[in-house]
């Protein structure tokens, strides 16, 4: 079976071995205590879910305080956020995967009601017109506490136990609200040309490589995602993002993963246009960093055609595997017709997802999973 060649070990570009290339994307859960401390349910949903996976990236941890974007999302911003950053490590450690924590900050998709003020934004106009509230422009001053905010969350990843982090540079969060010209209106040196929007995701990359630095664990990966482009007509396209990627691969990154719905994906415009955005990017990184590619993959044979376009060293899973609790086992054992590929809204048994992401699932939201005898559309980004 093709699907064996998930289970093949990688190298990491800082030797650092990968028990195999199947990975589990970062998932939102909602499933976090409010005050983002590890709830049960969110214990049980992982408990399972590690088991003949390469990489398991836990989703969207807050580094700040104003940054916080969803209800009941896992926190690392103080040390007394430490104990459930080390039980999440740990449960999925124990399952054979390496632990990755996302680290996160939601800028102008931030929450006032969970933040206690103004969404903070590269820029208080264009971010207005988008999110059709009110937003707070971000100070120099907020630009670099937000900056050691990443690099403390680094921190306190490595102290848990987390076998690296992933920088979430994607899905219009803060990060990427920097670098895209849509979002970025600045003419400082945070804004104003490519080089100086890339100024931020950089700094934020160099902050967490020198975490690693400071405890001398050039073991700890570190990875970043982000998506390749926007809709908008004044968004980011795939010329701005071979640029960026072309910079990445300059950093001691040990991976770039790409966010899309698609994995066979073809680039709407730009240079690049009609060539399938993976291709595009792993002729820049291949030899140099490894590549995470994903989206819509669901059944072996999907998980199949993947793999033979060569288009990434890891193939990424969300839906599946909130789907399969026992999805690298079945693959493993080549019990490939046994996958799930819908949700079946009478057996939440099966699932133990968290309630309040359950909730969302029944109503077929276009980022979540199939539900059984509804159509489901995929959003086009």
């Amino acid at each position: 079976m093709e699907t064996s060649k998930l289970f093949e070990k990688y190298t990491l570009n800082n030797k650092v071995e990968v028990p195999g290339r199947l990975t589990v994307a970062p998932l939102t859960l909602f499933g976090s205590n409010e005050d983002g401390t590890l709830s049960e349910e969110e214990r049980k949903y992982l408990e399972m879910r590690g088991t003949g996976i390469g990489l398991y990236i836990l989703g969207a941890t807050a580094v700040s305080e104003n940054g916080l974007a969803f209800m009941c999302q896992p926190r690392a911003i103080t040390d007394k956020d430490l104990p459930s950053l080390e039980e999440r490590a740990k449960i999925i450690k124990s399952q054979g995967a390496l632990a990755i924590n996302q680290i996160h900050h939601g800028g102008a998709l931030a929450l006032k009601e969970l933040t206690g003020g103004l969404p903070l934004a590269p820029s208080a106009e264009i971010a207005k017109e988008i999110q059709k509230k009110e937003v707070q422009e971000l100070t120099n001053e907020q630009i670099e506490k937000i900056i050691e905010d990443f690099g403390h969350a680094t921190e306190l990843s490595l102290k848990a136990g987390y076998d690296g982090i992933e920088i979430h540079g994607a899905n219009n969060y803060l990060i990427q609200q920097f670098y895209s010209p849509y979002t970025n209106r600045r003419t400082d040196q945070w804004g104003g040309s490519d080089e100086k929007r890339m100024a931020f995701p950089l700094k934020v990359i160099d902050a967490c490589c020198k975490v690693r630095e400071k405890y001398n664990k050039p073991e700890f990966i570190i990875g970043y995602r982000l998506s390749p482009e926007e809709p908008y007509e004044t968004g980011l396209t795939m010329n701005e993002t071979v640029k960026l990627v072309k910079t990445l691969v300059t950093k001691p990154l040990q991976f770039i993963h790409i966010s899309m719905h698609d994995y066979f994906k073809k680039s709407r415009r730009g240079d690049c246009a009609g060539i399938e955005r993976l291709k595009v990017i792993h002729e820049i990184t291949k030899d140099k960093t490894a590549l995470i590619g994903l989206g819509g993959l669901l059944t072996e044979k999907d998980l199949n055609n993947a793999l033979k376009t060569g288009f990434s060293e890891f193939i990424g899973i969300g839906c599946a595997s909130m789907l399969n609790r026992d999805l690298g086992i079945l693959l493993k054992e080549n019990k490939g017709d046994q996958i799930c590929v819908e949700l079946d809204p009478e057996h939440p048994e099966k699932y133990l997802i968290p309630k309040r992401l359950w909730e969302m699932c029944l109503k077929n939201m276009s980022w979540l999973p199939p539900v059984k005898g509804k159509k489901h559309e995929i959003v086009d980004i």
